[in-house]
């Protein structure tokens, strides 16, 4: 494999050699999410610079760097993880202050975004030292380049990144609840062990449109957007498809008729809380009278139409 990257190095090298790259900075460097070829020219150029490595997992790194053909030692690798990220960047922080040039990578994607990074280049910038980010690949823009977001018309504009729900039914429900009032798109993450659960409580958003991608960049990729109520059958077609990592975005809600977005609120409230609890906070949310809104839901639960 390392052959095959060789003149990908030598490009590397020959287009990134004359930036500067100052001592004593962490550069954080996005790596693939599937495909090696994923990689950028400058990340190849400075991982092979940098003096150490911290990474999420040292001998998923090391794979990596070996299928690059670049060589570094196991004294060059070191383990900053969600476990001991804050303990750990002290020592980055020794390394730095030597003068050496210290990489983070995570296992896969950009650092500090779901994955670890983030706590790292926070303790650095306290104690005055620079992190120089080397962007590339990521699950979650390269989910929003195609899903499309922008062309629904009237559509709130921008996202929310989510990411990982709770495993735990009780919260994950209440999550959803909560991503039902959000007009914004959303993306989350989830992993094929809980990947049905995820599809069961997306149910309730109807025909929201949800786009799922799953094995990102790599060789079964499959990118499909249903409606939220069909996401877990969906899933039940294919036995295949409970596999791998999925990136899901969750497209903006449509824009309600005036009045009509509090109705919304206000019926997905009445499912899970008391009458005026489920009232006080439909007010809150929506800004409309709350006498107006009581009326509505006593109609709504004596099954009147109003």
């Amino acid at each position: 494999m390392s052959a095959s990257y060789s003149s990908a190095r030598a490009a590397a090298r020959e287009a990134a050699a004359d930036q500067h790259y100052p001592q004593g900075a962490l550069y954080v460097v996005a790596t693939p999410i599937g495909n090696l070829a994923d990689i950028t020219l400058r990340a190849l150029h400075v991982l092979e610079l940098v003096d150490v490595i911290a990474c999420e997992d040292t001998r998923h790194t090391q794979q990596m760097l070996r299928a690059y053909g670049i060589d570094k030692t196991g004294g060059q690798l070191l383990a900053v993880h969600q476990h001991n990220e804050t303990e750990a960047a002290q020592t980055v922080i020794a390394h730095l202050r030597q003068g050496q040039r210290v990489a983070y990578v995570s296992d896969a994607g950009t650092p500090g975004v779901s994955d670890p990074g983030a706590r790292l280049a926070a303790v650095l910038t306290l104690a005055g030292l620079r992190c120089i980010p080397l962007p590339g690949a990521s699950s979650i823009t390269s989910l929003l380049s195609v899903a499309g977001i922008g062309a629904e018309s009237g559509a709130a504009s921008g996202f929310v990144f989510q990411g990982f729900l709770s495993s735990k039914s009780t919260e994950r429900t209440h999550a959803v609840q909560l991503l039902a009032l959000e007009a914004r798109a959303v993306i989350l993450l989830e992993a094929p062990h809980r990947i049905e659960a995820l599809a069961e409580a997306l149910a309730v958003l109807g025909a929201r449109p949800v786009t799922i991608g799953r094995e990102l960049t790599k060789q079964f990729e499959e990118i499909a957007t249903i409606a939220a109520q069909d996401f877990k059958a969906w899933l039940a077609a294919d036995a295949n498809r409970l596999r791998g990592e999925f990136a899901l975005l969750l497209h903006p809600a449509a824009v309600a008729a005036e009045g009509g977005d509090a109705a919304r609120i206000l019926g997905l409230l009445l499912a899970e809380l008391p009458l005026k609890t489920a009232v006080k906070l439909a007010a809150e949310i929506s800004g409309q009278p709350r006498n107006a809104l009581y009326e509505q839901a006593l109609a709504l639960k004596s099954g009147k139409s109003t």
